[in-house]
C-alpha cells in the first residue's frame, strides 16, 4: 500500500489508471480496500476449500501456486489475521519460501457463487504446518469473468509431485494452456508486496503463441489495474493455471508487458488491451489438490473467444 493517505494506489497503478482513462472510477473503487477482514468476509473464507497463494521464491522470480483443506481450513481469528492450515507440498516452487515470512498476496474464489476476495500481506509458518498471514490489503472483486463450478472430493489423489520441469512450454502443456477458461496472476509492486488476481474467459481466450509466449486480452474490470500497475514498474508475473478435472496444476514464471495498441486488442472481442508473458520457468504438478471440479458453466460475461 502507498505511503500516501489520500490513496491506496502506488505510482505505477495510477499511471495505468490515467493511461485507461479510469482514474475517477479507480478512486470510487478503491474505496472497498480495507486493512481489516469484515465478519462477513471472516465468514466467506471460512467456507472456501481452495487459496490461490503468489509470493517470490528465492532467486526472486513470481510464482502462483494452491493450498487446499476443507471447509475452517481458513480463519480469521482476528480482523487483521487469516491461518491457513496449509503449507506448499515439498516439490512446488513456492514450499521453501513460504517456510520462512514472506510477502504474499491471495485471492479466495468462490466458483459456485462467482465470488472473489483478495488478501494481501506478510505470510510466516505457524509452526504446525501452515501460515499465519498479517493483513495489509483486503477488498472483495466483481463477480465478472467466474466459470460456476462445484467441487468434488477426490480420495484417491496421492501426494503432489512434479511430473514436468523446464524452461519452456512442452506442446502438451500449451494446449493446456489454450483450451484453459481460468487462470490466477501473482505480481508484485514496487514496494515489493505482492498481489494475486484472477483472469477468466471463454477457452482459448489464453493463448500460446509459442512454447516461451502466452498472451491473453484484457477485459474490461472494476478500474483499479492492481496487477496492470504492478507490471507497469516491475515485469515479473506468475501464472496459476488449475486443471479441473483432475486435480492437477500448471504453474508459471516469467515476465509480462502490457500492449496498449490498437492493433494488439484487434480481433480479440471484448480486450481493452493485451498482456504478453515471456515463460522463464515452468512446473507441472500432479495431484496438486485433492478437488476436482464439475464442468463450467461460463460467465454470461464473458466475451467469444477469438477464433
Amino acid at each position: 500500500m502507498t505511503d500516501s493517505s489520500s490513496t491506496p494506489y502506488h505510482p505505477g497503478e495510477r499511471a495505468v489508471q490515467a493511461r485507461a482513462g479510469r482514474t475517477e472510477r479507480a478512486d470510487h473503487s478503491g474505496r472497498s480496500i480495507g486493512r481489516t477482514i469484515p465478519a462477513v468476509a471472516a465468514r466467506f473464507l471460512a467456507e472456501r476449500r481452495v487459496l490461490v497463494v503468489g509470493a517470490a521464491d528465492a532467486a526472486g522470480r513470481l510464482w502462483a501456486t494452491q493450498l487446499t483443506g476443507g471447509p475452517g481450513f481458513l480463519r480469521a481469528p482476528d480482523e487483521r489475521t487469516l491461518t491457513v492450515a496449509a503449507r506448499p507440498a515439498a516439490e512446488d516452487p513456492l514450499a521453501a519460501v513460504l517456510a520462512d515470512p514472506a510477502e504474499v498476496g491471495t485471492i479466495a474464489l468462490d466458483p459456485a457463487g462467482r465470488r472473489r476476495m483478495r488478501l494481501n500481506g506478510r505470510s510466516a509458518p505457524d509452526g504446525r504446518g501452515g501460515l499465519v498471514i498479517t493483513a495489509d490489503q483486503v477488498y472483495a472483486n466483481c463477480p465478472k469473468y467466474i466459470q460456476r463450478r462445484s467441487p468434488l472430493e477426490q480420495p484417491a489423489a496421492g501426494v503432489p509431485h512434479v511430473v514436468a520441469a523446464g524452461a519452456v512450454l512442452s506442446t502438451a502443456q500449451r494446449l493446456a494452456a489454450a483450451t484453459a477458461d481460468t487462470f490466477f496472476i501473482a505480481t508484485a509492486g514496487p514496494d515489493g508486496r505482492v498481489d494475486a488476481s484472477h483472469r477468466g474467459g471463454n477457452p482459448g481466450f489464453l493463448r500460446a503463441v509459442g512454447p516461451d509466449r502466452l498472451r491473453w486480452p484484457e477485459y474490461a474490470g472494476n478500474s483499479m489495474f492492481m496487477t496492470l500497475g504492478n507490471l507497469e514498474l516491475d515485469p515479473r508475473a506468475g501464472l496459476l493455471l488449475p486443471d479441473f478435472e483432475t486435480g492437477g496444476a500448471l504453474l508459471i514464471t516469467g515476465e509480462a508487458r502490457t500492449d496498449w495498441s490498437d492493433a494488439a486488442a484487434a480481433g480479440l472481442p471484448g480486450a481493452e488491451r493485451v498482456v504478453d508473458l515471456t515463460v522463464t520457468g515452468v512446473v507441472e504438478l500432479a495431484d496438486a489438490t485433492p478437488l476436482t471440479w464439475t464442468g463450467p458453466e461460463y460467465s454470461p460475461a464473458n466475451p467469444p473467444a477469438a477464433a
